[in-house]
């Protein structure tokens, strides 16, 4: 070991005792509520019902994956988030570079469209609830009035699309922030050579602006992802995962057994389900990006 690596290699050891209480509460953090879900997961709990007790093994998951409404809140959840990517980021996209070009009020706008990240889920589903879908109240039902056609009641006739709507709405302007960053990065330079050589806007976009942002896009997908997986305040503030279980998702589905019909075992059965998909759809995403990073 030469001179040079071995003050390095001290260092980086010397810290390590500094680095150690963080570490292990960070550590404890994560693994004391896993390791207590993992347990309950095998017990009969059920908070209505004292009697019910003992080791259930593999019972709560048995009863969990044979119940319709699990399989109804998977592909609920899997409807909302590729719904949700869908329109964040392809509508995203589109305003990253429109808000790249000089048009009189960018600023005002580029503010505008940031604004709904700054709003509380649960502030957020009230307004759309109250003030933008409310079939006589809202403002979509004073325009379809103005207009002489009848009101629609989102949340009774198109429970999901009014979801999907509402959390598109809270999350398009962090897709618009990470991909606006991205286009500001792009070379003005490439931009001027291929306008130069003919090419229009359109095929500027699809083979100069949309491959420099594939990178920007697939974090964004990542991101959204992760969170859009425990999607929660919207629903229990509009619908309550109804009517029936038409936006019954997999964190609402845990909510219900756990805290309404007090089945304490089987919401951590499906709340260790729903751990090891999201750590699936993590992996597969991480490795997208590290795919991304080395081409």
């Amino acid at each position: 070991m030469s001179a040079s690596t071995m003050p390095a290699s001290r260092s980086r050891g010397a810290g390590l005792p500094f680095l150690a209480p963080s570490v292990l509460v960070l550590l404890l953090w994560m693994i004391v509520p896993l390791a207590m879900t993992l347990w309950f997961s095998t017990q009969r709990y059920n908070l209505l019902d004292p009697t019910q007790t003992g080791f259930a093994g593999i019972d709560n998951y048995y009863y969990l994956v044979t119940d319709p409404d699990f399989w109804t809140s998977l592909v609920n959840t899997l409807v909302l988030v590729v719904s949700v990517l869908v329109i964040t980021v392809g509508l995203g996209t589109l305003l990253a570079v429109l808000y790249d070009t000089a048009f009189p009020g960018r600023n005002i706008a580029r503010l505008l469209v940031i604004a709904p990240f700054f709003v509380m889920p649960t502030v957020s589903a009230l307004m759309w609830k109250n003030l933008m879908m409310h079939p006589i109240y809202g403002l979509f039902g004073v325009v379809a009035h103005a207009f002489g056609f009848a009101p629609i009641d989102w949340f009774a006739q198109y429970p999901m699309a009014a979801i999907v709507i509402i959390v598109s709405w809270e999350w398009l302007p962090f897709a618009v922030l990470i991909l606006l960053t991205a286009v500001q990065s792009l070379d003005g330079e490439q931009k001027e050579a291929a306008r130069l050589d003919g090419a229009g806007p359109i095929a500027q976009f699809v083979y100069i602006i949309l491959p420099h942002m594939r990178r920007a896009i697939t974090v964004v997908i990542m991101i959204e992802t992760i969170f859009l997986l425990t999607i929660f305040a919207e629903i229990f503030v509009t619908t309550s995962g109804g009517p029936g279980t038409a936006t019954t998702t997999l964190a609402y589905l845990i909510y219900a057994r756990a805290l309404l019909q007090y089945d304490v075992g089987g919401a951590s059965a499906g709340g260790v389900v729903a751990i090891v998909l999201a750590n699936i759809v993590a992996i597969f995403l991480v490795r997208s990006i590290a795919r991304n990073l080395e081409a």
